[in-house]
């Protein structure tokens, strides 16, 4: 199998941990306070049968984007409608609330476009498929990918968030597994899982924990202390799905792979481009898209350097075709139903979160009983919702829990997404870039072995870390 597929990959947000949630609502006038209208439910019921769309995508063969651009269109006009009937609403609430949500897609867009493009770029230059031949050479078992794979996604995605991560290793098992789905499919759902445990312990690894990382709540060393919980939320499914994992050897090729001119460069500029996106940010707050078009613009030079000094000429996909190495044709290549599916999904988010369900439901469970209790539910929650809102309704809401409390959220909404192949920006992008065989209903066939990572995780750090907890359980 070849690595087509990877000309519709999704990077999604290379470093999508670094760009930070505008609170446009709470700067304007909070919410629309409409959970209990009927228009508040109508937007409810708008958004459930988009998702409802969403997940049954392999039957009824609609791209996930076209529902939830729709949803998201009637959301902010009944929002529109609303806030200009109602008195006492700021004028101009509706279109800067719009804006802001609009504003945070932009910064992501044009993430995913730079991150796309280098890892197309990589692809093209045969990075993958030469690790893909030097990984099969070494007779590797699939268990042994599978593994590999698993446990440096864990510890990759700290340092370049695990939405990257998932990407280059799910590149790496695709390229390997070939077309065997027995393989590709519990390849994937490992990867998801550990990227996303691996981000839970690291203020680099999610924009959750960045979030609260930034907020002051959590400081930067104390993060480490989900260390633990972390590997045993990615260990317990990894054991259970490894045994499904196929015995076999992947079918060896007697061709060898040899990497195109300049590839260990694009590779070198990647790994620049995600240094520079963190220093600047890290040291002097400049938002992470800044960075990456930054790195963009490198590739880009790079780029011309290939094809005016050494006449980097090859043949295209059309019989008698010669291209040259352009970045611009990569990016043409982008996955665009993921990339509007994304905007879809946080307007429709930021919409009913300017109606105000999110801070309703984050008020209700704190209110209502046990913050361990809301800290697992809303874990749960994040996998249906995002985890982005969620996290940033607790954070809003400012409940008056203690340190332990807050690492506890911190790992249930970084982890809960695992949950559900829609629950995090890894899932969604491993089911772009393995479109029709890592699918909704295939990772939801083993959530029960990932509910019991999840579950034995907050066990862990409930015992681990019960230092922290100053007021009981």
């Amino acid at each position: 199998m070849s690595l087509a597929f990877l000309r519709r990959v999704f990077p999604a947000v290379l470093l999508f941990v670094l760009v930070p949630l505008p609170a446009a609502a709470a700067e304007i006038g909070e919410t629309l306070h409409l959970v209990g209208s009927s228009v508040g439910f109508f937007a409810l019921l708008t958004f459930a049968v988009a998702y409802g769309f969403v997940m049954g995508e392999e039957f009824v063969h609609i791209r996930k984007s076209k529902p939830v651009l729709l949803a998201a269109t009637i959301i902010w006009a009944m929002i529109a409608v609303e806030a200009h009937a109602m008195t006492g609403v700021p004028e101009g609430f509706a279109e800067a609330s719009f804006r802001s949500a609009f504003i945070e897609f932009a910064e992501i867009f044009f993430f995913l476009l730079v991150a796309m493009t280098f890892v197309n770029a990589m692809t093209e230059r045969n990075v993958f498929e030469a690790l893909r031949t030097w990984l099969v050479k070494k007779n590797m078992s699939f268990r042994a990918v599978f593994w590999i794979t698993g446990v440096i996604a864990f510890f990759a995605s700290p340092i370049i968030d695990n939405l990257t991560t998932a990407l280059l290793m799910s590149a790496v098992a695709m390229a390997v597994g070939g077309g065997v789905t027995r393989f590709i499919v519990p390849a994937c759902i490992n990867i998801v899982v550990a990227a996303n445990a691996g981000g839970a312990f690291s203020p680099f690894g999610d924009i959750t924990t960045l979030m609260v990382w930034q907020r002051g709540v959590v400081e930067f060393t104390t993060f480490f202390a989900l260390f633990i919980p972390a590997v045993v939320n990615y260990v317990v499914p990894a054991v259970i799905l490894s045994f499904v994992v196929p015995r076999g050897v992947p079918e060896t090729t007697m061709e060898d792979v040899e990497l195109k001119t300049g590839a260990l460069n694009v590779v070198g500029l990647f790994l620049v481009t995600i240094t520079f996106t963190a220093f600047a940010h890290q040291e002097y707050d400049m938002p992470a898209v800044y960075g990456m078009l930054g790195g963009l613009s490198l590739l880009q030079l790079y780029s011309f350097f290939l094809q005016r000094r050494h006449g980097e000429l090859h043949h295209g996909e059309m019989p008698g075709e010669i291209v040259s190495f352009d970045v611009f044709r990569t990016i043409a290549r982008a996955e665009w139903d993921t990339l509007l599916f994304f905007y879809g999904v946080l307007l429709c988010v930021a919409g009913l979160a300017t109606f105000g369900y999110l801070q309703f439901v984050s008020s209700f469970l704190y209110e209502a009983g046990d913050p361990t209790v809301a800290n697992v539910i809303l874990g749960i929650l994040s996998a249906i919702v995002d985890n982005i809102p969620v996290m940033y309704s607790v954070l809003t809401m400012q409940p008056g829990m203690d340190l332990g409390q807050w690492l506890l959220i911190t790992l249930t909404v970084g982890v809960g997404g695992s949950l559900l192949s829609i629950g995090s920006a890894a899932g969604v992008a491993l089911m772009g870039q393995a479109r029709g065989i890592y699918t909704f209903f295939g990772h939801l066939k083993w959530s029960w072995a990932i509910a019991l990572g999840y579950g034995a995780s907050i066990l862990v750090h409930l015992w681990v870390n019960a230092v922290f907890f100053t007021e009981g359980l």
